[in-house]
C-alpha cells in the first residue's frame, strides 16, 4: 500500500511538472486542478480502501498541489507590480487546450490502466504475504518442537556416546585376550588349511580304495568259486582217502594172509621132506646135495626163492 501511495505521489508530481512546462494561464491551471483532484478521487475510490478521506485531504494540501498556483517561471509576482507591467498577453485557442486535455485525459487513462496493474499485483503480494505470514507462524510454532527434538537428539548421542565410552574404558581389559584370541584363530586357520589339504588326500585315497575295491569284489567272487571248487575237491579227495584206505586194509589182510600161507605151506614141505627122507633111507652124495633128480632139498634149504611159494617171505607179497 505504501507503494501505492507513492506512485500516486510521483504521477501527480509529475503531471504539476509538466503544467509549469507549458506556461499556462489560470485557466489552464483551474483544469489542471480539476484533473488531478479527478486523478487522486479516483485513485482514492479504486484502491479498496486504501486511502481514508483525511488522508486525500491531507494528500490535496502537501505542498504537492497549491489551490492558486504561483507563476510558471517559479515566482510569485505582487499585484502591483503586475499593474505597471506591460499588456497581458492573450491566452491559447481553446482547440489547443481540448488536445491538451485529451493528451492528459489519455494519460491519465494509462496511469488508470498501470494503477490498476500495480493494485493486482499489490492484491497478489498481499497474499503471497498472508502466506507466507502464516507460513512463517507455523515455522515459528515448529520451529521450538524441531529445536527440542534436535537436543533431545543431542542429549540422546551425548548419552550414547558416554556409554560407549564406558564401554570402551571396561573392554579395555580385554584386549590381551583379544589378541591372543585372534592369534589363536590365525593358528586354527593354518590348520584348517593343513586339514583340507590332508582331506584332499584323503579323498583322493578313497577313490583310490574305492577303484580297488570294486577289483576286490571282483576277486571275491573268484575266491568264493575257487572255495566251492576247494570244498568240492576236498569232498572228492576224503571220499577217494576212504576208498583208499580200505583198500590199503584189504591189501595188508591179503598180504598176512599170504605170508600165513606161506609159512604153513613151507611147514607142509618140510615136513614132507623129512617124511620121504625117513622112507627111502640116506641116499648118494648126488642125492643129499640136492640133486635135480631128487626131492630132497639142499643144503642151504629154499630160504632164497627156490620153491613155488619162495617169493612170499617176511617182507610181504611182490609190489606191482
Amino acid at each position: 500500500m505504501a507503494a501505492l501511495c507513492n506512485f500516486a505521489r510521483k504521477s501527480i508530481s509529475w503531471i504539476w511538472r509538466r503544467s509549469h512546462f507549458y506556461d499556462l494561464n489560470g485557466i489552464q491551471s483551474g483544469l489542471f486542478c480539476y484533473s488531478l483532484m479527478l486523478l487522486q478521487f479516483q485513485l482514492w475510490a479504486t484502491s479498496d480502501g486504501a486511502l481514508s478521506a483525511g488522508q486525500f485531504i491531507d494528500m490535496a494540501g502537501r505542498n504537492r498541489m497549491p489551490r492558486h498556483p504561483d507563476n510558471f517561471r517559479g515566482v510569485r509576482e505582487d499585484p502591483r507590480q503586475i499593474l505597471h507591467r506591460g499588456p497581458v498577453p492573450l491566452p491559447p485557442h481553446p482547440v489547443a487546450l481540448e488536445e491538451e486535455l485529451d493528451l492528459q485525459q489519455r494519460d491519465i487513462q494509462r496511469l488508470l490502466a498501470e494503477n490498476r496493474q500495480v493494485i493486482d499485483d499489490n492484491v497478489m503480494l498481499q497474499r503471497d504475504l498472508t502466506a507466507v505470514k502464516d507460513e512463517i507462524h507455523r515455522l515459528n510454532q515448529v520451529i521450538p518442537k524441531l529445536h527440542a527434538d534436535r537436543e533431545a537428539h543431542r542429549r540422546e548421542l551425548i548419552d550414547r556416546g558416554l556409554k560407549l565410552e564406558a564401554e570402551l574404558r571396561a573392554a579395555e581389559p580385554l584386549r590381551a585376550d583379544i589378541v591372543q584370541l585372534r592369534n589363536e584363530a590365525q593358528k586354527l586357520s593354518a590348520q584348517r588349511q593343513e586339514l583340507s589339504s590332508q582331506v584332499q588326500t584323503l579323498t583322493k585315497d578313497i577313490n583310490r580304495l574305492q577303484t580297488e575295491n570294486k577289483q576286490v569284489a571282483a576277486m571275491k567272487t573268484d575266491i568264493d568259486k575257487m572255495r566251492k571248487e576247494l570244498v568240492d575237491a576236498r569232498r572228492v579227495y576224503e571220499y577217494e582217502k576212504k576208498g583208499n584206505e580200505e583198500l590199503l586194509e584189504q591189501n595188508r589182510a591179503m598180504e598176512k594172509n599170504l605170508i600165513a600161507m606161506a609159512r604153513e605151506i613151507e611147514k607142509l614141505r618140510a615136513d614132507q621132506a623129512s617124511a620121504d627122507r625117513r622112507a627111502r633111507g640116506v641116499g648118494g652124495y648126488g642125492m643129499l646135495n640136492g640133486s635135480p633128480e631128487t626131492r630132497y632139498p639142499g643144503p642151504y634149504g629154499d630160504v632164497y626163492g627156490a620153491g613155488p611159494w619162495g617169493s612170499y617171505d617176511k617182507r610181504g607179497p611182490p609190489r606191482r
